[in-house]
């Protein structure tokens, strides 16, 4: 079976498989400083909405305009209404 690699030498392979490992283990460094940065991320947001109950409210109060929006977008296209609908920002 053929294959894109078929035509270089062992150590071409050798070469680009390291390669690929290197690339690989650096993704997933990569990914798992991502992941720690989100969860530091929740937790910080996870302490201002706890210290904050207003600020908790107007969160809440905005997501659910948001997805009232997004609702009221979606009918209108189901509708075959094609007027273009205000964007949040």
């Amino acid at each position: 079976m053929y294959n894109e690699y078929d035509d270089l030498s062992f150590e071409e392979q050798l070469h680009l498989t390291e390669s690929q490992i290197i690339q690989r283990h650096n993704q997933h460094i990569f990914l798992r400083r991502n992941a720690q940065l989100l969860q530091q991320e929740l937790n910080f947001e996870a302490e201002l909405l706890e210290d904050n109950p207003e600020l908790a409210q107007t969160i809440h109060a905005l997501n659910m305009q948001e997805i009232q929006a997004q609702q009221q977008g979606s009918f209108g296209v189901i509708q075959g209404d094609s007027t273009p609908k205000e964007e949040w920002h």
